[in-house]
């Protein structure tokens, strides 16, 4: 029972950090980034500053959260250590196609990555969260990456696989989503790692 309720107070959790993220985005498109207070977000919301705060420590997080670290680390601890650490890591961004949740839907990806992209402030952090995934995929890798010479390679891996992807959605945010996003990370994978190295999956 106990167990019931503290999975039951988790997914109120996440799904109240979902609503106000999904608010949060839309008033700054609608209002502007630097327009838009977490007091007008919480009113939007129905719920206090605080609670907002405790979701998202610092405004800029309500744009750059996506909860993408753990994800990741688990599908990095699924792969097989015989596949090229290249692939892996790719594979394990991308979840066979998509690096993001497809539940959010292409346009609340786009207008965060438009927010992203035209508020400094947000550029600024991005590089903060780009670290944290980078962390978490290096700590996924566990024993692998135990050696000075290991982690090294491992973490040179992540921080390229990650600058390709997020070369792919720039690329992307600027065609208004037009393109097939992951025939976009699929191409700047494969001019980063030549085409044999990667395998995110379908590009459809």
């Amino acid at each position: 029972m106990v167990g019931q309720h503290s999975t039951l107070r988790a997914q109120r959790r996440a799904e109240t950090q979902r609503t106000i993220q999904a608010l949060a985005v839309r008033l700054f498109v609608e209002r502007g980034y630097d327009a838009t207070t977490v007091t007008d977000i919480a009113e939007a919301a129905g719920v206090s500053p605080m609670t907002v705060y405790r979701h998202f420590p610092t405004k800029e997080d309500l744009v750059l959260v996506d909860q993408k670290g753990a994800l990741v680390a688990e599908r990095i601890a699924a792969t097989s250590p015989a596949q090229p650490l290249v692939r892996r890591i790719s594979s394990a961004l991308t979840g066979g196609g998509r690096p993001d949740d497809p539940a959010a839907g292409d346009a609340f990806l786009l207008a965060r990555l438009r927010l992203m992209i035209s508020t400094p402030a947000l550029r600024a952090r991005h590089l903060d969260s780009h670290y944290a995934l980078q962390q978490a995929i290096v700590d996924a890798l566990g024993d692998e990456a135990a050696d000075p010479d290991a982690e090294f390679r491992a973490r040179a891996a992540a921080g390229a696989c990650l600058a390709a992807m997020h070369t792919a959605l720039v690329r992307w945010a600027e065609d208004e989503g037009r393109t097939e996003l992951p025939g976009l990370i699929a191409q700047a994978l494969a001019a980063a790692f030549g085409t044999d190295a990667v395998d995110i999956g379908p590009a459809g």
